[in-house]
């Protein structure tokens, strides 16, 4: 039975991805790769994969990037709306944990291998 095609947005050169990519691949998923710091996905696809996600919008960012540091968004995000993390997320792709992996219905973020046992 051939697998359902998967949608991962992630960062080629992360080691991170590339594992997550490879474990998705072994797994016999035929995925559809963007980069996601050239194919950010809008305010309004990021809203929908955080509602399928069930996880609370503060760990849909990259806190380890550089990004993050620069625009000291550890103090600023508790006072900002969510409209506005979503917003933020939508206009910088380094912003956005990697990699983020949906069907449409599931979303992950970021890669644990016993999340990957379990969703995918």
């Amino acid at each position: 039975m051939k697998k359902q095609k998967l949608t991962v947005y992630h960062y080629p050169p992360c080691d991170t991805c590339r594992a997550a990519v490879k474990s998705l691949k072994e797994r016999g998923f035929e995925l559809d790769l963007h980069n996601l710091w050239e194919e950010t996905p809008s305010a309004a696809v990021l809203k929908k994969w955080i509602g399928l996600s069930g996880l609370p919008i503060s760990k849909w960012f990259n806190v380890s990037g550089e990004a993050y540091r620069e625009l000291g968004l550890k103090d600023k995000l508790p006072g900002m709306s969510e409209d506005d993390k979503i917003a933020l997320l939508a206009g910088n792709g380094r912003l956005i944990k990697r990699p983020v992996v949906t069907d449409g219905q599931r979303v992950t973020v970021g890669y644990k291998e016993e999340e990957y046992n379990r969703v995918w």
